[in-house]
């Protein structure tokens, strides 16, 4: 029997893993309490917050807030950078890492998914699993009910529309909508409308 350590490791590499061994099924049930924790501490002063969140994720960058009800797979996996936001009932599943940049915005019911099940209906049952990493840059807004899949990286600045699937890499600073997600434009400096925030000041 390999460790929970050693499975991370082989999953990681991208090679099919057995998703049902007693060590990740404890990861994730460990997973579940501790967003249980985080979600009912909703109203609590930001540094209680962040440190339950930090019992649970890999890395939490500054100001990181996220709405009930948040779920994750193992949460060791993921990576928030500062100022991260999400809206109600973000999923991520971290069979393989989710790595996020700062100032990212994730509206409600959006699902970020590094894991795949096997095809196959024998392999399936018996557990087999591939997981990809997930990559999200700085300043990124993935609208409400979007679904990110494995493997997928998405460019610093680019804003992904409400209910998109999203297959493939999202080059910076791009708009992508639809099932599969398909490029409409280039965001540019046409889509300002002048707004100046008179809590905090933009270079």
């Amino acid at each position: 029997m390999t460790t929970l350590a050693e499975q991370l490791a082989h999953i990681a590499t991208g090679a099919v893993y057995d998703d049902l061994t007693p060590e990740l099924i404890g990861a994730r049930q460990r997973a579940v309490l501790a967003t249980n924790a985080y979600n009912a501490a909703y109203g609590r002063p930001q540094a209680e917050r962040e440190r339950l969140l930090r019992d649970v994720l890999g890395t939490v960058g500054e100001g990181a807030n996220l709405e009930p009800t948040f779920r994750c797979e193992l949460g060791t996996n993921i990576q928030l950078g500062a100022r991260f936001f999400a809206n109600f009932d973000c999923v991520m599943l971290d069979g393989a890492p989710i790595t996020v940049g700062d100032d990212v915005l994730v509206g409600p019911k959006v699902g970020l998914y590094t894991s795949n099940h096997a095809l196959d209906l024998d392999e399936r049952v018996a557990g087999a699993c591939v997981a990809r990493p997930i990559t999200i840059g700085h300043g990124v807004w993935i609208a409400g009910g979007a679904t990110v899949l494995p493997g997928v990286s998405i460019g610093d600045g680019a804003v992904v529309g409400a209910g998109s699937v999203v297959t493939r890499d999202v080059a910076p600073r791009t708009l992508v909508v639809g099932n599969p997600a398909r490029v409409v434009r280039q965001t540019t400096a046409a889509d300002r409308t002048g707004y100046l925030p008179s809590h905090r000041s933009h270079a």
